[in-house]
């Protein structure tokens, strides 16, 4: 029952979705590291629900940082920082701890906890749990910008709408980095909105694709065989709830092309080696190569949906029909991509901390 993650950093969740508080403590920071307060703040606000395409329940996130910090530096002490839960509306889910809903923790949580898992909203198991992780990852994403490292996110794919391709990373990414709606070509974005709301409509929900790009890492970040960069970067985002796939570089597209074709030939750019394409996202023998860092998620759709569905009465031993109160995303997918910067950012910042 690990709640914790990370080998030079160490990060840890607690709390659950309907609690007094949740948050996060983070041990390894190093001393002096910029907080700042407002930074965190904005961060939070890009995961806060926003207009018609989510969740009705809206959170302050009014944080409070409880130790590690003095006068907005890290001390190098254990950081902790805390987030209350106020719109919670905890009558929609007494059902819940006898009458699982499908494609959620309910079942595998009642089983791994014995049937003492909190179930209100989730519990531990719930998104809520991502402010924590996205507050913290203000802090990895500002000690990695000061070592001249960007990270970005979009939503590459949605309710079956493409977005265009990384361009001129460089400038999306500076692009992306207050979207509220994170897209490179806004028109298409507006067409994910209105499809989105189709499916709300309708008492449904999809889902989509997030492609995340880095940029500034120096070749040489990672390790062969266990502890390789795609490795602990998959292991920490399938931490994130809905994440069922990750693949980097073209991915599962690889498998399309010889050899000739997804090889990424060196060349010299100055005293700098480059290569001629990135098919391969930035790492080689999983290890950086000084490329762009590039990967994508598949983001499943939400799936508390309005829909009537199957599931059973844990208690009577039988077959039920249940339909799932409460409020919810139709589409989680632009909630995401900051949770994603976050963990990117924290497993990128331990493993520069290994050098």
């Amino acid at each position: 029952m690990n709640n914790s993650f990370g080998k030079n950093l160490t990060l840890t969740l607690f709390g659950e979705s309907h609690g007094p508080e949740i948050g996060c403590v983070i041990d390894g920071l190093r001393p002096g590291l910029r907080v700042e307060e407002e930074v965190i703040a904005q961060q939070l606000a890009l995961r806060r629900p926003a207009g018609a395409f989510s969740t009705a329940r809206v959170e302050p996130d009014p944080f409070r940082i409880v130790s590690g910090v003095w006068q907005g530096r890290t001390t190098g002490t254990p950081f902790c920082i805390l987030i209350p839960n106020r719109d919670v509306k905890s009558g929609d889910y007494e059902n819940l701890s006898n009458t699982p809903r499908p494609g959620h923790a309910d079942y595998t949580g009642f089983v791994k906890y014995r049937g003492f898992a909190d179930p209100r909203g989730g519990g531990h198991f719930s998104g809520r749990l991502t402010a924590p992780l996205v507050a913290a990852g203000a802090i990895f994403l500002s000690a990695l910008r000061e070592r001249g490292i960007a990270i970005g996110t979009h939503i590459a794919r949605c309710a079956g709408i493409d977005d265009r391709h990384f361009e001129h990373i460089a400038d999306d990414l500076q692009a992306l980095a207050h979207a509220s709606f994170p897209v490179l070509d806004p028109g298409r974005g507006e067409a994910m909105k209105a499809a989105v709301l189709d499916a709300a409509r309708a008492g449904d929900s999809v889902g989509g694709v997030l492609e995340t790009a880095v940029l500034g890492l120096p070749a040489g970040i990672g390790n062969p065989w266990f502890d390789t960069v795609e490795g602990l970067l998959s292991h920490a985002l399938f931490s994130i709830p809905a994440v069922k796939g990750v693949e980097f570089g073209d991915g599962f597209a690889l498998a399309e092309l010889c050899g000739a074709q997804a090889n990424d030939a060196f060349r010299m750019e100055g005293e700098r080696v480059v290569t001629e394409s990135n098919h391969n996202g930035g790492v080689n023998g999983g290890i950086t190569n000084g490329m762009p860092l590039l990967f994508r998620t598949v983001i499943k759709p939400t799936p508390s949906i309005a829909i009537p569905q199957h599931s059973v009465d844990l208690s009577a031993h039988t077959n039920i029909e249940i339909t799932v109160q409460g409020r919810h995303d139709p589409c989680i997918v632009p909630r995401a991509r900051v949770v994603q910067d976050s963990v990117t950012a924290f497993v990128l910042l331990d493993l520069l901390e290994s050098l």
